[in-house]
C-alpha cells in the first residue's frame, strides 16, 4: 500500500501509518499543486491519498480518479489531535479500494 499525505498534514504523521510507502506532497515536489491536478498525479504512484480537507469531495469528482481517499477529521491539524484517529486509518488502509472515500474520526 502506497500512501500520500496531503501538504495540510504534518510530516510526522508518516510514522503513524502502517503502509509500504508513505510520502508527503512536498517530498514529491508537488507542493502548491491544485487538487484536481494533484489527484491526477497521485493516482499514478499511490493507492491512497490521506488529507484533512473536508471540502475535497464536494470540489472534485473523486470517482474519476483511480485512488482511494481518506479524510481525517480532527479538532485541529496538530499532530496530537491527528494521532487519535490513526488506528482507524490503519484499519481502513487494509480494506479501502480505489474510487472510495472514507471519513475517519
Amino acid at each position: 500500500m502506497n500512501v500520500l499525505l496531503d501538504e495540510c498534514l504534518p510530516k510526522k504523521l508518516k510514522r503513524e501509518l502502517e503502509a509500504d510507502v508513505v510520502r508527503t506532497v512536498p517530498e514529491m515536489g508537488w507542493a502548491g499543486t491544485k487538487n484536481g491536478t494533484l489527484l491526477h498525479l497521485v493516482q499514478r504512484e499511490f493507492n491512497v491519498f490521506l488529507t484533512s480537507d473536508q471540502n475535497l469531495e464536494p470540489q472534485q469528482n473523486l470517482l474519476q480518479f483511480d485512488v482511494a481517499v481518506i479524510v481525517l477529521i480532527a479538532a485541529t491539524n496538530d499532530i496530537e489531535d491527528l494521532k487519535q484517529p490513526m488506528p482507524a486509518v490503519n484499519t481502513a488502509l487494509k480494506s479501502i479500494r480505489a474510487r472510495e472515500i472514507r471519513y475517519v474520526k
